[in-house]
């Protein structure tokens, strides 16, 4: 189907930061599979895991345990102080769970009408009904109206908008850390203490989608980590499997009453395969360091940014934290990115004529500086709008 404005060239190598076409161009790849390939394409630890669980067993079912789900389960527990796991297969279906069990529970201890959930104005939750209703972007929502009910969007980081709208029932808030799609704009301070103050006061429960942010993307393992947030529940995705698919919802002692078998499910997810790749990526992300390489990388590439900023111009802001860096720019984002793809260098765009710089977190010293360059020839050569 024609739902993706692909380019002409078909990818069928990665090795490290790099892909290949079927020319044998070579690629630095900056987006990492929007935020996918944590480990980089073919790490050695996974391609031997793939091997070595193909072997002994990829599905089994959620009718049986079985034990790279549980020390998935029991990894993700420690890594975040939420005990209670749920895997699936993505992003969208994890936030799908989180809004059921959010409904469940505010029936529960609120009463029948207690379903409201608090969402932000530019967020970006998934594309399936339920996340997508969650989705503070009408643009997106309108070729699929009616939404579904039972959401109200506020402006992100602006605290008495969100004070205000917490009635009697809502449910929850869900929230990123940094909207990531909506243009990489980070939570201030302010906003996190007073998702903190209502979380305590107002009865609710507190939804971080850490989808994009999760998994040592920020330099702490979850974003929310840095604001010292502790969520009811977290979504995450993306990079957790190093670019196998898989999504997980991870959950409290709050909901733990409300959770009972037979509310939610997923044929696929959990499954074995998935979760010992999990297994893997959490493995490395704790050997190799790679939060320090987070944050070394991350300020080269902001130092960088920002010398290109004041040398070349265009560049109206650079903004995010760790590996995921937003470039507001004075020209069309999809003219750079076109540019930037003919020149070797893979980047991916956000709404707000912004683009992001999503490398893997293990990214070098030497691949950045070579990101660096060709962002700053191909901009110097496109002619303003």
């Amino acid at each position: 189907m024609n739902l993706f404005n692909r380019e002409d060239r078909v990818m069928v190598k990665g090795e490290g930061s790099y892909v290949y076409d079927a020319d044998g161009k070579a690629y630095l790849d900056f987006m990492s599979g929007i935020a996918v390939n944590a480990l980089g394409h073919s790490h050695p630890a996974l391609v031997q895991t793939l091997a070595d669980q193909g072997q002994v067993g990829m599905h089994f079912s959620n009718y049986y345990w079985n034990m790279p789900a549980i020390e998935l389960a029991e990894k993700l527990a420690a890594k975040t102080g939420l005990g209670q796991s749920f895997f699936c297969n993505s992003g969208t279906e994890a936030n799908e769970a989180a809004i059921k069990l959010a409904r469940k529970w505010g029936r529960q201890h609120k009463g029948e009408n207690a379903i409201q959930i608090i969402s932000c104005q530019q967020s970006f939750h998934g594309r399936t009904m339920g996340s997508l209703a969650a989705t503070g972007q009408a643009s997106l929502q309108a070729p699929f109206a009616p939404m579904l009910e039972g959401f109200s969007y506020v402006p992100y980081n602006d605290c008495q908008a969100l004070k205000q709208a917490v009635t009697k029932e809502t449910c929850a808030i869900i929230v990123e850390v940094i909207q990531g799609e909506g243009g990489v704009h980070p939570m201030t301070q302010a906003y996190a203490q007073t998702l903190k103050d209502l979380q305590a006061e107002a009865d609710l429960l507190l939804i971080i989608d850490e989808v994009q942010t999760g998994v040592g993307r920020t330099g702490h393992f979850l974003a929310s980590q840095g604001y010292g947030l502790q969520a009811d529940m977290v979504t995450l995705a993306k990079g957790l499997a190093g670019g196998f698919p898989i999504g997980a919802l991870l959950a409290g002692e709050k909901i733990q009453a409300s959770v009972q078998a037979g509310d939610h499910g997923s044929t696929f997810g959990g499954n074995p395969l998935a979760c010992a790749l999990a297994n893997t990526v959490l493995d490395v992300l704790d050997q190799d360091q790679l939060l320090a390489n987070v944050q070394a990388r991350s300020k080269q590439l902001q130092e960088g940014l920002n010398h290109i900023r004041q040398e070349v111009g265009r560049i109206v802001d650079v903004r995010g934290q760790g590996l995921l860096l937003g470039v507001e720019l004075s020209l069309p984002v999809a003219d750079l990115c076109q540019a930037c793809y003919e020149a070797g260098l893979l980047l991916v765009s956000a709404k707000g004529n912004v683009v992001r710089f999503l490398p893997s977190l293990n990214v070098s010293q030497a691949d950045c500086d070579q990101a660096l360059a060709i962002f700053a020839q191909v901009l110097g050569e496109l002619q303003p709008a």
